[in-house]
């Protein structure tokens, strides 16, 4: 525990609770674009015809007919699944720490895009992980890169989040993916895909998951219904090969006996009940239409030297700021002016990250972007 630090994120979210607060720090769906009604109804009608097994201990895999409905949309996606092969788990986030539990020993390493997802890197470290950063690029991590770092680390797995990935938005090439599974194949080396974001593409073509490409089965691809339902709802899964998915349950069993089974039930029923393809277009177009806000906002606000990502999709970009910036002391001056992002540094196993600053685009309306861009902008420019 020693070792360990604090989110950062979860620490501003305290801070930026106060309504007058512009924040751009936390990973937030919009909230207005919930189907909260659409939700209810199918609550309603789960509790009508299901109550007394809604309400009933569950078993620990899921319920089978979200598991079916999982797999059938892994499947149109372009992946080998079956419902045997989905463990339906509180959020994508549990994944990540039963995967740690089950593959990881102190001292282990994990081979992992620099940055990456900083709650990713709290999960294995409690586990007292070493983490060795995958050279990326503009087009994401380089895999010819990971063969050399498998023969001098001897990595237990690969972390990756190749769609919109968190905190940089950048997106993996399909041919990249197809080599990064072919030399997990060629090298035994389990690979875990987090996608929480793929569905939320809002221009480009889609690209599929590097588990399409997964022929020796080495690739466990990881989502959730946070992003694309409501967080609150705490549903994510694991399309896990047979060689992990009996530990996984274990684990998983010992944690927690099973993730809630009304919930499941009602994701199932909302699910099945309402056109997702419409909600899903709802959620892209809103968030296409605030990272161009977004984006023309820095271009007018921010001074020489500062550059960001233009991801396709997902929830966030990425800052590099000058040499010289720190921004964590940056944050602290715009706390003070009521508007607050995510300093980089937290998305580092170690302690680089210092001039780097993720913005998330996905929770505030087109207005306070605009006035928290400009906030910032007035910061940056001294």
């Amino acid at each position: 525990m020693r070792t360990m630090r604090p989110s950062t994120i979860r620490e501003i979210l305290k801070v930026t609770a106060q309504p007058e607060i512009i924040s751009f720090a936390g990973g937030l769906p919009a909230p207005e674009l919930f189907p909260v009604a659409a939700v209810r109804a199918a609550a309603d009608r789960v509790l009508t015809e299901q109550g007394p097994a809604a309400l009933q201990y569950g078993p620990s895999e899921g319920v089978p007919a979200l598991r079916q409905w999982i797999a059938e949309e892994m499947q149109a996606r372009g992946i080998r699944a079956r419902a045997d092969d989905v463990l339906v788990t509180n959020g994508s986030q549990q994944v990540l720490d039963l995967v740690g539990k089950i593959l990881l020993n102190p001292g282990d390493v994990v081979l992992t895009e620099n940055p990456t997802y900083l709650a990713a890197i709290q999960a294995f470290q409690t586990l007292q992980a070493r983490f060795v950063p995958v050279p990326t690029d503009a087009e994401g991590l380089i895999p010819e890169a990971v063969p050399e770092l498998i023969r001098r680390h001897r990595p237990k797995f690969l972390y990756t989040i190749p769609t919109f990935q968190n905190p940089t938005g950048i997106t993996l090439t399909p041919e990249r993916r197809a080599r990064l599974a072919q030399i997990a194949a060629q090298h035994g080396l389990p690979v875990i895909e987090d996608d929480p974001y793929g569905k939320l593409r809002y221009r480009g073509a889609e690209i599929p998951p590097i588990k399409h490409w997964d022929e020796a089965d080495r690739v466990l691809y990881v989502s959730t219904f946070s992003k694309t339902i409501a967080p609150g709802l705490r549903l994510g899964w694991v399309l896990a090969p047979a060689e992990f998915f009996n530990q996984l349950l274990i684990v998983k069993q010992a944690a927690d006996l099973h993730t809630s089974s009304f919930d499941q039930r009602v994701a199932h029923a909302y699910l099945t009940d309402n056109d997702q393809t419409a909600h899903l277009q709802t959620i892209r177009q809103a968030y296409g239409e605030r990272f161009g806000i977004m984006d023309e906002a820095l271009t007018a606000e921010l001074p020489a030297g500062y550059t960001w990502t233009r991801p396709e999709g997902g929830m966030f970009l990425w800052v590099t700021g000058p040499r010289e910036l720190d921004g964590l002391a940056l944050l602290q001056r715009a706390v003070e002016n009521k508007v607050a992002f995510v300093p980089g540094r937290d998305f580092f196993p170690g302690d680089a990250g210092a001039n780097y600053l993720r913005l998330n685009y996905s929770n505030s309306t087109p207005e306070r972007i605009r006035e928290g861009v400009r906030r910032l902008g007035r910061l940056c420019r001294g």
